[in-house]
């Protein structure tokens, strides 16, 4: 129910009035069954125009700190994410992506749609950075399609470090859906997950006409 409200009443029409959205290649979603939305990944709100502009609901998975803060503000917080489609999960300890995962590939065995951004993080600078091969590995080990979404004028709407959003017209460009299902019982090699996740980013650079870098975006980050 949250997240219907959050879709059509609460968020939805403010996007919908400033962002005056579009979607480009809406067909080659999927309208059933398991599949992986990858996107590119500008600013924060192209997570919410994302739950706006796809049909079927969408489910992130988000870091379980998110939800465990106290008082007026931590109550609003998990509502917030909650309602965003967000899916808590402890990503502490050695294994720090496995829960992560293992949940991914759960939602997607019930038929669900999964959406993640292979960069890690936002873009430091605009440009696309390298992907991580969690992503490749799920949609292994699934058979799930992995269908190449990004975002335009997005980070216009919301630049990084604005808490103001900024009327600009904002578009969704859905690609085809890519098929990994020759991979199966590759999970485990380091050079087929990469090769799927490179396959992926190529997608997204070419839909987003985005410039490539072969490094983690984490990494400039760092080192900033």
């Amino acid at each position: 129910m949250w997240y219907l409200l959050f879709k059509y009443v609460l968020i939805g029409p403010i996007l919908r009035i400033l962002g005056r959205p579009s979607v480009v290649g809406g067909e080659n979603l999927p309208r059933t069954g398991p599949v992986i939305v990858a996107g590119n990944h500008l600013t924060v709100v192209d997570s919410f125009f994302l739950v706006l502009l796809v049909r079927r609901r969408v489910t992130f998975i988000a870091k379980s700190e998110y939800f465990t803060g106290t008082g007026i503000k931590g109550a609003a917080l998990r509502w917030f994410y909650y309602a965003a489609g967000q899916v808590p999960v402890d990503r502490s300890g050695a294994a720090a992506s496995a829960p992560a995962l293992e949940t991914a590939k759960a939602l997607l065995r019930q038929g669900n749609l999964w959406a993640v951004y292979p960069e890690g993080t936002r873009s430091p600078d605009g440009r696309l950075y390298k992907g991580k091969t969690g992503l490749a590995r799920v949609a292994i080990e699934t058979g799930a399609p992995v269908v190449p979404v990004v975002m335009r004028g997005t980070l216009r709407f919301n630049p990084v470090g604005s808490r103001m959003w900024r009327p600009s017209k904002v578009s969704m460009v859905v690609g085809e859906p890519l098929d990994f299902t020759r991979y199966v019982g590759g999970e485990n090699s380091k050079a087929i997950l990469r090769a799927v996740t490179d396959e992926v980013m190529a997608a997204l650079s070419d839909l987003s006409g985005q410039e490539y870098v072969d490094v983690y975006a984490a990494t400039i980050k760092d080192s900033a």
